[in-house]
């Protein structure tokens, strides 16, 4: 399975000209053994000034466990998130339902 050319993490982990992309990986503390297994990216909307959103942290960690023991390698990413008790009395509060579609 790691080595199955049809995964897309496949792409950026093999190859000479993937030379860059792995030692831009390796920077960040992946190894040989983690780029020779899938990719599996985890999306996280955690931030820290959210309580409806704080739990996320932990919870990501605990997917990035599940994957590793699966077999694969994870990747966590964060994405935008927003907080109603932030934007409440202000005019970014006509903006929250709509920016839900977007996230």
């Amino acid at each position: 399975m790691s080595q199955d050319p049809k995964r897309r993490s496949h792409g950026i982990t093999t190859g000479p000209n993937r030379a860059p992309a792995r030692a831009m990986l390796k920077a960040v503390g992946f190894t040989d053994e983690d780029l020779a297994k899938p990719i599996i990216g985890i999306a996280n909307t955690w931030i820290e000034i959210g309580p409806c959103t704080y739990h996320l942290r932990d919870l990501a960690e605990r997917v990035k466990e599940g994957v590793r023991a699966a077999g694969g390698t994870p990747m966590e990413f964060n994405t935008v998130s927003i907080s109603d008790g932030i934007t409440m009395g202000s005019e970014g509060m006509k903006a929250s339902l709509v920016s839900r579609e977007v996230i």
